[in-house]
């Protein structure tokens, strides 16, 4: 496991923070609500395997996981979304664990899991190494790694990047986290550890919004990291830089819609492994 420093835990606080403000919830169950069962479907989990959902939110994977009749764990850095996983899982017949725990340093033995997933989730994780080195460690020989994020050329990681120049600098040694849509990156970082290796860049169809405007002001609302973003231009007094990053998200979510239709397009990558 990953020693932590109080640096990281400073850090990991932020996080935990920013990801229990808004309504991600809201995001997981209004606007990717599929992103979920197709991982899991992908992992082929099944009836009495012991499966960890990593970064788990509230429960987009653990709980279709869990609907296949296998033991469930959900961990997530922030507990706070616990509650909505809850009833969700209520509401689906289906019991699983919740853990708070941080994806960097899993509060779990080594080889203790058939199945490790995390459907948009590590990729958040600021170092992607550790996040990659726990992920393999506690998969057992034999078992899947699956996940799913999204890609840096695809619609969120050109929010991404239209985010950027409005944020607060990266901490040092974070890297971005649409690199683990990349598939050449995530390779790298499990290596020769894994095989039977799958990176298929998949889209997933959004119908949740009628416009570029609406998504901008649902995320506004719901989104964690654009909620970090609005706090600092807002903390700053900034109004012309809000005008301008209103209007700057606004136009991409109106390219992300496919012709003719209100159904947006967003990209995301479907990784898939086994350890050795």
């Amino acid at each position: 496991m990953t020693t932590t420093t109080d640096a990281d835990r400073v850090l990991k606080a932020r996080h935990r923070a920013l990801w229990a403000s808004g309504d991600y919830p809201a995001v997981a169950t209004e606007v990717i609500p599929a992103l979920g069962p197709a991982l899991v479907e992908a992992a082929r989990v099944r009836p009495g395997q012991r499966v960890l959902d990593v970064a788990a939110g509230a429960g987009n994977a653990a709980i279709p996981a869990a609907l296949t009749g296998a033991e469930v764990v959900a961990a997530d850095l922030a507990p706070e979304l616990f509650e909505a996983g809850r009833r969700s899982a209520e509401r689906a017949g289906v019991t699983l664990t919740w853990t708070e725990a941080d994806a960097e340093a899993l509060p779990f033995a080594d080889g203790e899991f058939d199945t490790v997933l995390s459907c948009v989730g590590v990729m958040f994780a600021p170092h992607h190494q550790a996040t990659a080195d726990e992920l393999v460690r506690v998969t057992r020989s034999g078992g899947t790694i699956a996940l799913a994020n999204w890609t840096p050329e695809g619609f969120i990681g050109r929010m991404f990047a239209t985010l950027r120049p409005y944020a607060a600098p990266p901490p040092a040694g974070a890297q971005p986290p649409p690199l683990w849509g990349d598939p050449e990156h995530v390779r790298g970082l499990l290596g020769d550890r894994v095989t039977d290796v799958t990176a298929q860049r998949r889209i997933l169809p959004v119908s949740r919004f009628t416009s570029g405007e609406e998504f901008r002001d649902f995320f506004k609302a719901t989104y964690g990291p654009t909620i970090a973003v609005y706090d600092r231009l807002a903390g700053a007094g900034d109004d012309t830089a809000v005008a301008q990053l209103d209007e700057a998200l606004a136009e991409l979510g109106d390219e992300y819609f496919s012709p003719g239709t209100r159904t947006m397009e967003w990209e995301y990558l479907l990784f898939t492994a086994r350890r050795r």
